[in-house]
């Protein structure tokens, strides 16, 4: 993984249109995005980067050995990954991409050991203790607002992260 510098072009994901390519691959019902009507507040981050503690949040199904694995659609449990756990013992399980990338190379998904070299070369200051990660494509907003979201954030709190990187799938 690559810092994109201040300034610098980068080639955006048309996240919509693949999610809705994928689920029409899959048969399921056209996936309806939610549209915010409130622009979140801006936050500028309160220290340089080198300095920052970065939390991890992925919805790319990883989950580690011994953990029970995401089971199905619409699953909004999470689960925590401490942030030295080996990236061989990492396991990924979704319904609604293909898993031969985040099965040969979690960081795909879940760029765990990147982030740790991040912190290796001081490019960022730490990591929380744990990584989050869920089963992306769960339908219910409710879930996500009222639990999902809420849950990771007060983990995310509790780790004293000063900025996560989201890393949707």
């Amino acid at each position: 993984m690559r810092l994109i510098e201040a300034g610098e072009p980068s080639n955006p994901v048309d996240y919509i249109a693949r999610t809705r390519e994928q689920y029409d691959r899959l048969g399921y019902p056209p996936y309806r995005w939610v549209r915010n009507e409130d622009p979140p507040p801006f936050a500028p981050l309160a220290k340089p980067l080198g300095e920052a503690m970065v939390g991890l949040v992925a919805s790319g199904g990883i989950y580690r050995s011994g953990q029970v694995a995401f089971h199905y659609r619409d699953d909004f449990s999470f689960r925590e990954i401490p942030a030295d756990t080996p990236v061989s013992e990492l396991r990924a399980t979704h319904f609604a991409y293909d898993l031969t990338d985040a099965r040969r190379d979690p960081n795909a998904v879940f760029p765990l050991e990147t982030l740790r070299n991040l912190v290796d070369e001081g490019r960022i200051g730490g990591l929380g203790a744990c990584a989050y990660t869920f089963m992306g494509g769960i339908y219910s907003v409710r879930k996500v607002r009222d639990a999902l979201a809420p849950a990771i954030a007060d983990r995310l709190q509790r780790d004293e992260v000063d900025l996560a990187i989201l890393v949707p799938v």
